[in-house]
């Protein structure tokens, strides 16, 4: 019974009494108490009880019903609240929303422990924002970029951090320009737009950008392999002498170097610029003797040699007597350069 039928079945009731009472007995009657004296009417000493009973009925009611309105509001409330909790975590956004039912509150602590991936298939739930959130990351995770404004990515988040990479992979102009301003992005983001455009773009723009790169030996390599397809446009001595010390290069990464670059050069800029690689590191020494080795410059070879311990260049020294015992080899026959 809702309390407004209440309230008016027991007026009814209370009136209905005080005129049955009225109609049996309409006189009065006297209360003395200690030296105090009062006198009402008949109905009146009974319907002040009744009354009495009913408002302290109705406080109770309105009072329970309150707590019960406030305790589901805090519900409703709080069910809004954690499907706003679900959208952050999914968009990889730090939620700090507090809730006020027990329930949800540990519900949430549980969901921020947790890691949120979209599932593949169809989602749908009541929430358009939640559907139309779901939908943009799967394309994220496609390699769409979603260029909407709305979705209020976390720029540190990974989610984010893909969503400029599939951007990067779309529109590699805009490639050029994170590089231009690479201390702007993440890691990684540069990588992307570091390898796009040496994919896309000619050697010239690349040399007018790598330099703001910090470049990892994974992307030197890359940057090395353009270059000897584009000896035209390509990276001075100079260039590779700065890349290969900023990244301190091994004596095998030098090797490696050597190979790849005897076939892209003519002899003379060849040893120009190993020579100058080995004078500058000496872990370059070994390099410059391969691409000697190569030249078939046998005697300069064994001069510059002759400046070492007999322990050291093994592998060269072993080609060098294999030459001269009439035996055609490699040095990649008997090492493992690659």
């Amino acid at each position: 019974m809702g309390l407004k039928k209440y309230i008016g079945f027991s007026l009814l009731l209370i009136i209905a009494v005080a005129l049955y009472v009225y109609s049996v007995e309409s006189g009065s009657y006297e209360i003395t108490v200690l030296d105090y004296t009062m006198q009402l009417p008949t109905v009146l000493w009974i319907i002040i009880p009744v009354a009495a009973l009913f408002f302290f009925t109705v406080l109770h009611l309105v009072f329970y019903g309150s707590l019960n309105f406030f305790k589901t509001r805090g519900f409703i409330k709080d069910e809004e609240s954690i499907v706003e909790t679900i959208k952050s975590l999914l968009l990889q956004k730090e939620d700090k929303r507090r809730f006020k039912t027990q329930g949800y509150k540990n519900l949430a602590s549980i969901l921020k422990q947790l890691d949120i991936s979209v599932k593949e298939g169809t989602f749908t739930s009541s929430n358009e924002e939640l559907n139309t959130i779901v939908a943009s990351i799967k394309d994220i995770e496609s390699g769409k970029h979603i260029a909407d404004k709305s979705l209020k990515l976390n720029p540190d988040s990974a989610l984010a951090k893909k969503n400029l990479i599939n951007k990067i992979n779309e529109q590699i102009d805009y490639a050029v320009d994170v590089l231009k301003k690479q201390d702007n992005f993440a890691e990684e983001v540069v990588k992307a737009a570091f390898y796009a455009v040496l994919e896309n773009k000619s050697m010239t723009t690349v040399k007018k950008v790598y330099s703001n790169v910090k470049l990892t030996k994974d992307m030197a390599l890359k940057l090395f392999l353009k270059d000897i397809d584009n000896s035209e446009f390509g990276l001075s001595k100079e260039e590779i002498q700065k890349i290969t010390k900023s990244l301190d290069y091994t004596e095998q990464e030098f090797l490696t170097l050597a190979k790849l670059y005897k076939d892209a050069l003519n002899p003379d800029k060849l040893l120009d610029l190993f020579e100058t690689l080995s004078n500058d590191n000496e872990a370059a020494a070994g390099a410059y003797f391969y691409i000697l080795l190569e030249l078939e410059m046998i005697e300069k070879l064994k001069d510059l040699l002759s400046g070492y311990n007999d322990d050291e260049h093994k592998a060269i020294r072993a080609v060098l007597d294999l030459k001269d015992a009439g035996k055609h080899y490699s040095l990649e026959d008997i090492t493992n350069i690659n």
